[in-house]
């Protein structure tokens, strides 16, 4: 258990120091490609939701408040 422990503090300082000192990669993924991802991704999100929204022709009911009513409660016959 002691190497375990030792080797998983010894794993645990590489990454704090490559965190502390940049990148631990030449070339950065976010950097180069972040902004790009995040703006496709919204238009995309963007896209699908308008489609379902006016073609689907989904009936959206969001409160059935006012449209359903109840019953009239049968009792036990006197």
């Amino acid at each position: 258990m002691y190497r375990f422990a030792k080797a998983a503090a010894n794993i645990t300082g590489q990454a704090a120091r490559q965190v502390r000192h940049g990148s631990t990669a030449p070339n950065n993924f976010h950097a180069k490609y972040g902004n790009g991802l995040l703006i496709g991704g919204t238009v995309f999100c963007t896209a699908v939701w308008a489609y379902v929204l006016t073609q689907t022709g989904i009936t959206w009911n969001m409160s059935p408040v006012g449209k359903v009513m109840p019953k009239e409660w049968r009792g036990a016959e006197e």
